[in-house]
This record gives C-alpha cells, sequence and structure tokens, in this order.
C-alpha cells in the first residue's frame, strides 16, 4: 500500500473513531469549556453562555457570498436558514468587488456581515471561505476574530487564505505581494493568531513574538476567546506551502470556490494534506476537509450539486458547503436543504 493510501486509511479510522466519540452531526453533544465530561443536549440553546460544540463546523454548510445582492436579501436568507437544522454551518466569502469581475460590482464588506448576520444563526458555525490576510493586519483579524467567538457562543470559524483577486487590491490601493511573500505573510497571521488566541494574551505581559512580518511586543486580548485555543483556523492554502502550513497549524482545509465540485481536485489536495500529516507525524483525526459545490436554481442543477457532494464524501471530505446564488433569497437554500443537504445529512449519519 503506497503511503498515502495508507495514511488515508488511517485517517478514516480516526475519522469514524472521533465521529463515534461525539455525537456528530444530527443533535451532537458539546461541553462547556473546562467543565469535564459535563455536556450539553441542545447546541442550539447557548450561543453566549460559553458553551463549545465538539466537532467544528459540523458537516454541512451553505454558503451566499456577498457579491451582486443586496442587505436586505442575504438577511433574509440567513433568516431563512436559523430554521434548517440540516445545515451547521453558515459561509461567507470576503472580497472589497465582485471576484467574479476584474474591476468593480456589488460586494458587501465580509466580516462586519458575518457580525451583523450571526444572531440569524444562533445554533450555526459562522466562518468566510475565505478572508484575504492582504486586507487585516492579523492581529486586528485575532481581535475582530474573538468577538465573533464570544457573539456565537465558540462557533466562529477563521477560514484564511493568502489573497488574489488583483483588481480588488488595486482599486483599494491595498500591496498585492508576489504569491512567495503571500505565503510567507500567510505563516506568519497564522502565527499571530495563535499568539493571541492563547491565555498568555489575556494577561500582562501579554505575548512578545518576533515576526518579521507582524511582530508583536507584549500584545493582549483580553477578554480571551470562548473557546479554549480560540477559534479553529482553516486555510485555503493551494499551492505545496500553504498545504503543508494547514497540515502543520490549523485545524480544517478549504476547497477554493472556483475549484467547486472538482474531485480530481480535492483528491490531490487531500493526499498532499495526509503525506504532510505523515511527515510531521500528526494524527489528522479531527481535521477538517471542506468540500465545496454549486447548487443552482433549478432541480437539474441541485441534482448534480448532490452527486458531487456524494463523490467528495467518499473521496475524504469531512464537510461540504453548499453554494447559493445568493441574489436569489432564500428559495434555493430551501431548495437546497430539501434535496441537497438532507439526503447528504444520511450519508454523513
Amino acid at each position: 500500500m503506497a503511503p498515502a493510501d495508507d495514511a488515508l486509511q488511517r485517517w478514516r479510522h480516526g475519522q469514524v473513531r472521533s465521529a463515534r466519540l461525539i455525537g456528530l452531526a444530527r443533535g451532537g453533544h458539546h461541553r462547556r469549556p473546562h467543565d469535564s465530561g459535563a455536556v450539553c443536549a441542545s447546541p442550539g440553546s447557548c450561543a453566549g453562555t460559553g458553551c463549545v460544540t465538539d466537532l467544528a463546523g459540523g458537516r454541512i454548510g451553505f454558503k451566499a457570498a456577498p457579491q451582486e445582492v443586496d442587505w436586505a436579501t442575504l438577511d433574509a436568507t440567513w433568516a431563512a436558514a436559523g430554521e434548517y437544522g440540516v445545515f451547521d454551518a453558515a459561509w461567507l466569502n470576503d472580497h472589497l468587488t465582485d471576484s467574479g469581475q476584474e474591476h468593480g460590482g456589488k460586494s458587501i464588506e465580509g466580516l462586519t456581515l458575518a457580525a451583523t448576520l450571526a444572531y440569524r444563526v444562533p445554533s450555526k458555525w459562522i466562518g468566510h471561505s475565505v478572508l484575504s490576510n492582504t486586507f487585516r493586519h492579523p492581529a486586528v483579524l485575532a481581535k475582530a476574530a474573538t468577538v465573533l467567538d464570544q457573539a456565537t457562543g465558540g462557533r466562529f470559524i477563521v477560514g484564511l487564505g493568502a489573497g488574489w483577486h488583483e483588481g480588488e487590491h488595486e482599486e483599494f490601493g491595498i500591496p498585492l505581494p508576489p504569491i512567495g511573500e503571500r505565503i510567507s505573510r500567510l505563516e506568519s497571521a497564522v502565527s499571530v493568531l495563535h499568539a493571541l488566541f492563547s491565555p498568555e494574551a489575556q494577561t500582562p505581559p501579554g505575548v512578545t513574538l518576533g515576526d518579521r512580518f507582524y511582530p508583536l511586543r507584549g500584545a493582549t486580548n483580553d477578554p480571551g476567546p470562548v473557546r479554549p485555543g480560540g477559534p479553529p483556523i482553516w486555510l485555503g492554502g493551494q499551492k505545496p506551502r500553504g498545504i503543508a502550513l494547514a497540515a502543520r497549524a490549523a485545524d480544517g482545509w478549504l476547497t477554493p470556490g472556483n475549484r467547486a465540485g472538482d474531485i480530481a481536485y480535492f483528491v490531490d489536495r487531500r493526499d498532499a494534506l495526509l503525506r504532510s500529516f505523515e511527515a510531521i507525524g500528526r494524527d489528522p483525526s479531527g481535521f477538517q476537509f471542506a468540500g465545496q459545490v454549486i447548487c443552482g436554481a433549478d432541480p437539474a442543477q441541485r441534482r448534480e450539486a448532490l452527486e458531487a457532494a456524494l463523490s467528495l464524501v467518499r473521496a475524504g471530505a469531512t464537510h461540504m458547503i453548499l453554494g447559493l446564488p445568493a441574489a436569489a433569497g432564500p428559495e434555493p437554500l430551501r431548495a437546497a436543504a430539501k434535496e441537497v443537504a438532507e439526503p447528504l445529512r444520511d450519508v454523513f449519519a
């Protein structure tokens, strides 16, 4: 058996073992931090109280990208999503313009949007696929993520990538370094996040980090996150260094939206991640491999999305993000819940 195949088998065994231990998707239990063995039987009832779910992100999420859509429509979609228990997570992206165009287009800033919509989905995880590291100093992101962690009762995921869209960087005067430097900055950003999510950052003298891009000198983050260790970090790195970083320092990996439904691409990156885990001796049990599919506005597109999602799950995806046509409002979400998410839930159960 090839090393990657052997690692895959051991990883799958670990995922099954972890799933049995924590109860998984449908009505899974979750534990209060610092309360050994105590569980809450109603995960959706305690946002903001300190309850923390065991399986970060759950199994199925929806994504309504905030481009070419207005606030009222997004708000209505998230309000509808709050009524569907089949979705464990709500996802956004992070662009200053419409990423489908070279320049311009309607776009709502993603980090603030997550904070303003969180009340609509009090029982769900919230995250971005992905936040651009070029847009915010990671220390500022750590502070913002801590607020979202507190507001959601420990259900915020920091989905982070190196940044890529040239047009929006040019329009807003934000530097977009060469890809090698962007990955180096992403590595540094993850170190900053871990440092500021640590207990040491909650009391003087704070944390000091001699990083060449983002140095910290006695930085504090008090009050700290609700979730022990801080919000989970899922990375969107696609290049070898990004994959190695995810295996070394993250809790999950996100397939990019432009590769939604691409089984071969997912398998290639999955194998690269498993080889990286093997190389550093890390047990990948509990690491989230997030796949994406696009659920269109008509039944045929949703059937295709379900088939692609099932293939991704068979290939090792542990979390599925269902992309929706955001401008169409709540109806595509309702259809995707019934025609894609519910059949998919049966596979995960």
